[in-house]
């Protein structure tokens, strides 16, 4: 019997010592556990934290497009008008000539031929 109880006492030994093994390696995994779930906590609030900052990137863009949209309009609708000026001044310019040169020959003393 004593064999019989050495040999339970070696398994006994052997049995804690793998039971004590397998709380090591359960306790070192529950350490990473533990560090990853923190990680994901900030990459979490990091997110929350990127996507409000797009929120309010994306609303000012959309503020900034439609504002240049505005300035894009005004530019062409007043440089439309500037043409328009300008061939109105052409216009008036060269109709202000050609009676400019009627009034002047109106005017002239009319030579001896012209009698």
């Amino acid at each position: 019997m004593t064999q019989q109880g050495a040999a339970l006492q070696t398994y006994n030994n052997e049995l804690v010592k793998c039971i004590e093994e397998l709380c090591s390696k359960r306790e070192d995994l529950n350490r990473l556990i533990q560090q990853e779930e923190a990680e994901k906590t900030r990459l979490q609030h990091d997110i929350r934290v990127l996507t409000e900052k797009l929120s309010r990137v994306n609303e000012s863009l959309a503020r900034r497009l439609s504002a240049r949209a505005d300035f894009d309009r005004t530019i062409a609708e007043t440089e439309a008008a500037y043409m328009k000026i300008l061939e109105s001044s052409q216009t008036l310019l060269s109709v202000l000539k050609k009676e400019t040169g009627n009034l002047t020959k109106a005017t002239e003393p009319r030579s001896s031929k012209d009698h």
